[in-house]
């Protein structure tokens, strides 16, 4: 389900879990493996997706079937490596090609940049919709880097946004034709790559401390909420009708 090309000091860390690149327990554990390698391995690292879907978000019907305790594994485990991606002391950028739904919109945030091709590529936080919370470290994320006003709305509403209303409110950097956009993250990170890697991290870690301490003393009241929340029978029945168009 996931897969890692060297591209000489950067590393491009692909989704291959087949069309929807469905989040699982067994992609997230891949994930996890992949990006420690990564940090130990390379200078950089870009997180892509397939053409039609970066990532459709959690895997609703396999997820349904988890019990709490295997949710909440799931749930704790999907976090860390979010945050894992976050705080990297590397360059990092996401190169979307396809919808970046939910979980895939929460994958993107966790990178230091967001290019984005053009066309219908739907992004967006749907969790309202579905009776949950979005989780907190995204929340967090969200609004570190489109503020506020527009996190807020995106949050509340839980709809999906396309290209230019993505990029209006910050949440990516760059919108290009489809066959340019991993060659622009590699562009990017590239360059950075070649700076001095004790001084990127030290900046790097300034830019993510609040974050990481808000979660850090937090995460584990917050993730219980949304298992509360997501154990509730009102949300069961709304994760199935969801499951069902999977």
């Amino acid at each position: 389900m996931i897969k890692i090309e060297d591209r000489e000091n950067v590393a491009i860390l692909r989704l291959e879990n087949e069309v929807t690149n469905a989040i699982s327990p067994a992609l997230v554990e891949g994930l996890s493996a992949a990006v420690n390698q990564i940090k130990d391995e390379f200078r950089g690292m870009i997180l892509a997706g397939g053409g039609k879907f970066f990532s459709i978000g959690f895997d609703l019907p396999e997820l349904r079937k988890l019990d709490r305790p295997g949710m909440t594994d799931f749930f704790y485990s999907f976090n860390q490596v979010v945050f894992e991606i976050y705080t990297l002391p590397i360059p990092t950028a996401c190169a979307i090609t396809g919808h970046a739904i939910a979980g895939g919109t929460i994958f993107s945030l966790s990178c230091d940049y967001r290019f984005l091709a053009s066309g219908r590529k739907l992004m967006g936080l749907n969790e309202v919709k579905l009776g949950v919370p979005v989780p907190y470290l995204c929340d967090l994320m969200l609004r570190q880097i489109a503020g506020d006003r527009a996190a807020t709305e995106m949050v509340y509403s839980g709809e999906f946004i396309e290209p230019d209303k993505a990029l209006e409110i910050g949440l990516i950097d760059e919108i290009l034709p489809h066959g340019k956009v991993e060659n622009r993250a590699l562009e990017k990170i590239s360059e950075l790559a070649t700076l001095p890697q004790q001084a990127f991290a030290a900046i790097k870690s300034n830019r993510v401390e609040a974050i990481r301490l808000a979660y850090e003393k937090n995460n584990k009241v917050k993730n219980e909420i949304f298992l509360d929340c997501w154990f509730s029978q009102p949300v069961q029945e709304l994760l199935t009708k969801a499951a069902e168009k999977f």
